[in-house]
């Protein structure tokens, strides 16, 4: 059962977290709808939009997913894999840079829209590795011009994850890189 929260944005980016562990209840197809609505409103390069996503609830393919992908092992408990693929041909001018870069702001947004609805959701990543891009193209007949950058597993949360507080000031510069503020 999909749980809609009341928290703000910055609330939501805050707590949100990888999750890994899943209760086995299905996310359900509204809640995904959510989800992949959130990620085409994420902003791209020229407004190109050059993400496609496949959405996997098959357990037979979930168990082969997670069976040749190394980080995806929870896939089958989560129920829900989203595939979020980049097609450099409909990315500003044809640049796979920005194909990547643009299906990585629709990948945050699938991440940020689970914390929001209660679920959890873990980024998995297929691309840079050939191998593991090769093994999801197989598997789920992608063609080659096209790139599988990860495969995010949703579902309903055990609650065990926390959200980490990242924030480190050292990180940050003023002015320029040696700057004081």
């Amino acid at each position: 059962m999909e749980t809609l929260t009341d928290k703000d944005a910055l609330t939501v980016i805050q707590e949100r977290k990888s999750v890994r562990n899943y209760t086995g209840e299905p996310a359900g197809k509204e809640a995904i709808d959510k989800l992949l609505r959130a990620a085409m409103a994420a902003p791209s390069a020229v407004h190109m939009m050059p993400w496609k996503f496949i959405v996997v609830t098959d357990i037979k393919k979930l168990e082969k997913l997670a069976g040749g992908l190394p980080f995806a092992k929870m896939l089958v408990k989560a129920g829900t894999g989203i595939v979020v693929c980049a097609v450099a041909t409909e990315a500003a001018g044809s640049s796979e840079e920005f194909a990547i870069l643009d299906c990585t702001c629709a990948s945050e947004n699938i991440l940020l829209a689970a914390e929001a609805l209660g679920l959890g959701a873990v980024w998995t990543a297929v691309y840079p590795n050939k191998e593991l891009m090769d093994f999801v193209r197989k598997e789920l007949d992608i063609p080659q011009h096209v790139i599988p950058l990860n495969l995010i597993p949703v579902g309903h949360p055990t609650g065990d994850e926390k959200a980490l507080d990242k924030f480190d000031a050292k990180n940050i510069r003023w002015q320029k890189w040696g700057g004081d503020f």
